[in-house]
């Protein structure tokens, strides 16, 4: 049995799979590194304990889960406390709360964001805080 144009065949699944493998070869040991997230703001600094509301930990991995659950206490419920895991009792509000301390929005939040390619929506519906400077 005779392979006919066995030579461009064999060319296309070369080429084909050069093409299908190319980002994950061309990529290897290119990893971007996380960005320097900007923790110094004026408030942050005159914190007596530097807490967040939730343990670092958590809040890098599981920020927004916590903020779709605040917006539905708030906004769907009309709950407006949130009680974390060291007892204490916070006013749920990404303005007054989160941004309080956070406040630095392009050297924290859109660092991070821009990083993992994510586009949140809380822009949509709250007004983003003139920034400290």
């Amino acid at each position: 049995m005779k392979l006919y144009n066995g030579g461009k065949i064999i060319a296309g699944i070369v080429v084909f799979l050069i093409a299908a493998t190319f980002p994950f070869w061309y990529g290897r040991g290119k990893a971007v590194r996380p960005p320097d997230l900007k923790l110094d703001t004026p408030v942050i600094q005159q914190l007596k304990e530097k807490l967040c509301v939730e343990p670092a930990p958590y809040m890098r991995a599981n920020h927004m889960k916590l903020l779709t659950v605040w917006r539905d206490a708030a906004v769907r419920e009309g709950n407006r406390s949130y009680t974390a895991i060291n007892g204490r009792v916070y006013t749920i509000s990404l303005t007054s709360t989160c941004l309080e301390c956070h406040s630095n929005k392009k050297q924290f939040c859109d660092r991070c964001h821009n990083y993992a390619g994510a586009k949140p929506a809380c822009w949509n519906c709250h007004i983003i805080p003139e920034e400290v400077r």
